[in-house]
């Protein structure tokens, strides 16, 4: 991805105008993945602060800008109406003849108190593909209660086996259920307006946090629906094969993810253990899974007496999957993210903050972040005069508090 501040260089989703009614992480990142590919989005916020993400973790600037806020909000224009007013509603309306796209992520049923459900919307913009993203989705018992990231990965069943195996759950660092929710919704709505295309017709999309997580875990249902096997705790180990977890070295950790038997055997020659490749305790996976702790045992008294740099050189020799543990500064500045372009520089107020890039790359058609993170209300005039609005009218507006 590439730093490109040209608000009118192309990119796939160039002339699609998407209005953007999303705060705190799904939404966002469903909205920033449109704007990497050349959408134009418009952050409908609130005129009293915008989206509370902008004030939220331990990165907040002296501006009141955090770095949840600036991790997903490149690529936008902001514009601040108060929603609840007649007033605010009439600009809305106006936007949404006019836009391709809509996605919100409230809590189920805020949307119709304010007259933009689906329904309402789609008779002002038959052609509008309009995504809704809730926590635990929009049909059934809980579909009007409010969730956040770790009450998903708990109701999902993730936390059930996280951690170290005897020992409480431990969250997934990252807001996995958000995240993922937010790709979800990106990928319905290329999907959508594919479809429209052919239809003429935009269409509703609904996905949630929940939806997102359990899809996460599909292999895991697969095998308790088939065998009955109900995971467990296992800390980086897992099932699929054995050793398959991170080991401590002289001056840090590694992980080895074995695959295969000869794979096992190579294991063994780069550590100096050749011989537990033969051990009739070891020499098949089946074995190895009932002498788990023994293995486990063995395979890290080995690493201990080596040096990261050096199991590593000897395990990558032999052709043995295997990694060190980074930490964040490390991978900051990792040459290979570096090649990828993964990390890039962004206006934020009067400076420039790092972010983070797209997952994948198009040949034909790179993205760019042809804006920076946006200030509060920073487009609301500009917008508002491509709708139709004139000097006195956007005066008056702001003077009555309907606009910022």
């Amino acid at each position: 991805m590439r730093t490109d501040l040209d608000s009118n260089a192309p990119g796939v989703l160039t002339g699609i105008k998407v209005l953007d009614f999303t705060h705190i992480f799904s939404g966002p990142q469903t909205t920033q993945i449109l704007g990497d590919l050349g959408a134009d989005v418009i952050k409908v916020e609130r005129v009293d602060g915008g989206d509370p993400a902008r004030r939220y973790g331990q990165g907040v600037d002296d501006e009141g800008m955090g770095g949840s806020f600036v991790a997903l909000n490149r690529n936008k224009r902001s514009i601040a109406v108060d929603v609840a007013s007649d007033d605010g509603r009439e600009i809305v309306r106006r936007l949404v003849a006019e836009c391709d796209v809509l996605v919100q992520n409230f809590k189920t049923g805020q949307m119709a108190r304010w007259g933009l459900d689906y329904d309402t919307v789609h008779e002002l913009n038959p052609r509008i593909v309009y995504c809704s993203i809730s926590g635990f989705g929009s049909e059934g018992p809980l579909a009007k209660r409010a969730a956040n990231d770790l009450v998903i990965q708990a109701y999902s069943g993730l936390l059930s086996f996280t951690g170290e195996p005897g020992g409480g759950p431990v969250r997934v660092g990252t807001a996995v259920a958000d995240l993922t929710a937010g790709t979800n919704a990106a990928l319905g709505i290329l999907a959508a307006l594919f479809q429209r295309e052919r239809t003429g017709l935009g269409q509703e999309i609904t996905t949630s946090m929940l939806e997102g997580m359990v899809s996460m875990m599909n292999y895991f249902f697969v095998d308790y629906w088939l065998k009955g096997i109900v995971p467990q705790p296992l800390g980086t180990a897992n099932r699929l094969g054995i050793p398959n977890q991170a080991f401590p070295t002289a001056d840090g950790w590694i992980v080895i993810s074995n695959a295969n038997e000869p794979m096992w055997v190579r294991c063994c020659e780069a550590l100096g253990i050749a011989e537990l490749a033969h051990d009739p305790r070891f020499d098949s996976l089946a074995h190895r899974y009932e002498h788990t702790s023994e293995l486990v045992e063995a395979v890290t008294e080995a690493t201990r007496r080596l040096r990261t740099e050096e199991a590593l050189r000897r395990l990558g020799a032999a052709s043995v999957s295997c990694g060190p543990i980074n930490d964040l500064p490390t991978v900051a500045d990792d040459p290979q993210l570096d090649a990828l372009g993964m990390f890039f520089d962004v206006p934020v107020g009067a400076g420039t903050e790092r972010v983070v890039g797209s997952a994948f790359s198009l040949r034909d058609a790179p993205l760019v972040a042809r804006r920076g993170v946006p200030e509060v209300g920073q487009h609301t005039d500009e917008v508002l005069d491509e709708i139709g609005y004139d000097e006195e009218r956007i005066a008056r507006l702001r003077r009555e508090g309907i606009i910022g």
